[in-house]
């Protein structure tokens, strides 16, 4: 989990070719970026892995004082993988959930390799990594 002064990602390639096409360019400034990865452990554990992700999300945007939220599927932070369709409807179930609770969030396209420019915040706790 970030804190960026200012985030951008446009989409670079698809690389899930069931995945619909979805070309995005966008900035967004005062944000929390959070990458995210599901693993195969979490299929049995799906209720608790969004309910403490969102605990996190919530705990981090609180430290910052934003709502804006941005949601990036970075698949290299483990060697075990979830199913995509899990990943999708676990990352689908924790931006409802901060929509409903008042957040704005930003998806980077799921399937798809992206560009994208973050610049970090220096303080501490603008970096933050949390195992679920």
């Amino acid at each position: 989990m970030f804190y960026a002064p200012e985030f951008w990602f446009k989409t670079y390639k698809k690389v899930l070719v069931d995945m619909d096409d979805n070309d995005q360019e966008k900035n967004t400034d005062n944000t929390v970026v959070i990458f995210y990865h599901a693993e195969a452990e979490d299929l049995e554990r799906k209720n608790n892995v969004i309910s403490k992700c969102i605990k996190n999300i919530k705990w981090i945007a609180g430290k910052f004082e934003t709502k804006n939220i941005v949601l990036h599927s970075f698949g290299h932070l483990s060697s075990s993988k979830a199913p995509v369709e899990f990943t999708i409807s676990i990352i689908s179930d924790i931006r409802d959930r901060l929509i409903n609770t008042g957040y704005i969030v930003t998806e980077t396209p799921f399937g798809y390799l992206n560009e994208w420019k973050l610049h970090v915040a220096g303080e501490s706790l603008a970096k933050v990594f949390k195992d679920i």
